[in-house]
């Protein structure tokens, strides 16, 4: 709500300004996609995608999926043929429907659709069959035919399943491919900004809505390297890496977000003799301290040991301080380029801490992650995250594409600004108090005063000044305090005698000073006046 929109709409622009002087592009993926989508590119072992995500089938067959949760819930009774000759109703209606909907390809046409078409004419035929009198011979698998039919038409896909955005790399991974965007000039550089979704516990800078702000860099990957065309390539990759990490510093200064800190490690990549070797090494060591161990901790060594570094409980700090770490066994190519992105950092004077606890636990996630946090939030400071993932376009069906992205989350961001506005009890964001709302307000008495005061708000308008002109006039004394209350810095008091003398009355509502003004100087008065308040 205002006035906190306007610190949002600050923090936008501003990402856009810095953004577009590195060459980024801005794109607008779609709030929901293919489920499927972040089950390929987030992982479906992942809390997000298992979790955490809000999906749903893409129909409008309610009438259908009425049917369904029927047939599903019931519990025919064997002993009873009123009840069998229900459900029995119930499910030839159901096959019927289904038969009209394949037809008008309402539904989509895929094996598992057609293997539970077959499994329930199969099924409808049996169950038929205990109607029959003298049946009895068969009850004892009556409910393993109804069991058989309820599996059949839980099979059946009404509609695709999508999902509502728990991030937007992979959507923009997907538009990478889908509009041929290889073939465009390389690098393509592309930021977004809008609402996430996930199903978690909310908390402060939290929430099951969300914003995020984020850039992606895609490049198609040149065929067969060797030698010092490899170094060379290992050398650019390393270069937009630390240029990337420079443009979401630069926003950060940009927006004078205090106590940033810029953490930055290196993953290596998947192979036996890097990431991979790594994490049976680590794998190795956890399991020597496995009963030290939470219970997520634990399950973490078999699935995900990278994990197991996140960890936050405070009785595993100190065992995890005594893991092997990364960078002592990353392959000569990776440890060339962590080494070249920390003298690019380096070459543009960004100071960065070195965190080997900083990991990405997918296999295509490689080389450079970094994080960035900020003051203001406790214990959840991170307001940037990102880092390579060369593997995750190829892995949505793409050609060989390196990228590296990166997503603030601007809920969290806000906040922390919010927090620095308040410390410093300046107000220049607007959101520490009311105050600045309002430029100008301007108080007209008398009928004849009225068309004058609809131009100078325009003219005041015009140059980008807020103003407030109220629809009636007002005694002189209602008109001030109505300005106080909105925050104005300035009052324009237009009576009959102003607007015939053309000396306008501005009075400076912080100190009650007031002046006459030409008609042609208002707009200069109130912007050197401005301007002299915020410095």
């Amino acid at each position: 709500m205002p006035p906190e929109t306007e610190l949002w709409n600050r923090v936008e622009a501003t990402a856009r300004e810095v953004f577009g002087t590195y060459g980024f592009g801005e794109i607008r993926p779609p709030i929901f996609e293919p489920t499927e989508l972040f089950a390929r590119a987030v992982g479906g072992e992942t809390d997000i995608v298992s979790k955490e995500m809000y999906s749903f089938p893409d129909h409008s067959l309610w009438d259908l999926e009425g049917q369904r949760t029927y047939i599903l819930l019931a519990r025919p009774d064997a002993g009873n043929p009123n009840s069998v000759q229900l459900f029995v109703s119930a499910l030839d209606k159901f096959i019927d429907q289904l038969a009209n909907a394949a037809s008008s390809r309402e539904i989509p046409a895929t094996s598992d659709n057609d293997r539970g078409f077959e499994r329930l004419r199969a099924g409808s035929d049996r169950i038929s069959s205990f109607l029959v009198p003298h049946a009895t011979n068969l009850l004892d698998q009556f409910d393993l035919t109804v069991g058989h039919i309820q599996q059949a038409a839980a099979l059946i896909k009404l509609g695709d399943l999508v999902s509502l955005r728990p991030e937007a790399t992979a959507s923009v991974c997907r538009a990478y491919i889908e509009h041929n965007m290889n073939q465009w000039p390389q690098p393509v550089k592309l930021y977004y900004l809008g609402p996430m979704f996930r199903r978690e516990r909310p908390q402060k800078g939290r929430y099951r809505q969300f914003y995020q702000i984020g850039a992606e860099v895609l490049e198609r990957e040149v065929a067969g390297g060797e030698g010092r065309v490899a170094s060379k390539e290992l050398e650019k990759d390393a270069a937009v890496d630390a240029e990337v990490i420079e443009m979401v510093m630069t926003f950060f200064d940009r927006l004078k977000l205090p106590g940033t800190q810029l953490d930055i490690n290196s993953i290596g990549h998947n192979a036996p003799e890097c990431r991979r070797g790594y994490v049976e090494k680590l794998r190795g060591a956890l399991l020597e301290v496995k009963e030290q161990l939470g219970e997520d901790s634990r399950r973490r060594i078999e699935t995900n040991p990278l994990r197991v570094l996140d960890s936050k409980l405070e009785h595993e700090q100190a065992i995890i301080a005594a893991l092997p770490k990364i960078g002592d066994c990353l392959c000569d190519d990776c440890a060339k380029h962590y080494a070249e992105v920390k003298r690019q950092l380096g070459l543009r004077g960004i100071p960065y801490k070195e965190n080997w606890r900083l990991v990405r636990g997918l296999d295509y996630y490689m080389r450079t992650t970094f994080e960035i946090t900020a003051k203001g939030l406790g214990s959840q400071n991170a307001v940037c995250g990102g880092g390579r993932y060369d593997g995750l376009v190829e892995l949505l069906g793409g050609p060989a594409t390196k990228g590296i992205g990166f997503a603030i989350g601007e809920d969290r961001l806000v906040l922390s600004l919010q927090e620095a506005a308040k410390e410093v009890a300046s107000g220049e964001w607007g959101v520490a108090s009311e105050k600045g709302a309002c430029d100008v307000y301007i108080a007209w008495m008398g009928q004849k005063t009225q068309e004058t005061a609809i131009k100078a708000a325009r003219v005041l308008r015009d140059s980008g000044l807020r103003v407030e002109l109220p629809a009636v006039e007002q005694k002189f004394g209602k008109a001030l305090g109505q300005a106080d209350r909105l925050g104005a810095r300035y009052a324009l008091i237009l009576g009959e005698d102003e607007v015939a003398s053309g000396l306008w009355t501005l009075k400076k509502l912080a100190d009650g000073t007031q002046e006459k003004v030409l008609a042609g100087d208002l707009v200069g008065r109130v912007r050197g006046g401005a301007e002299k308040e915020r410095n």
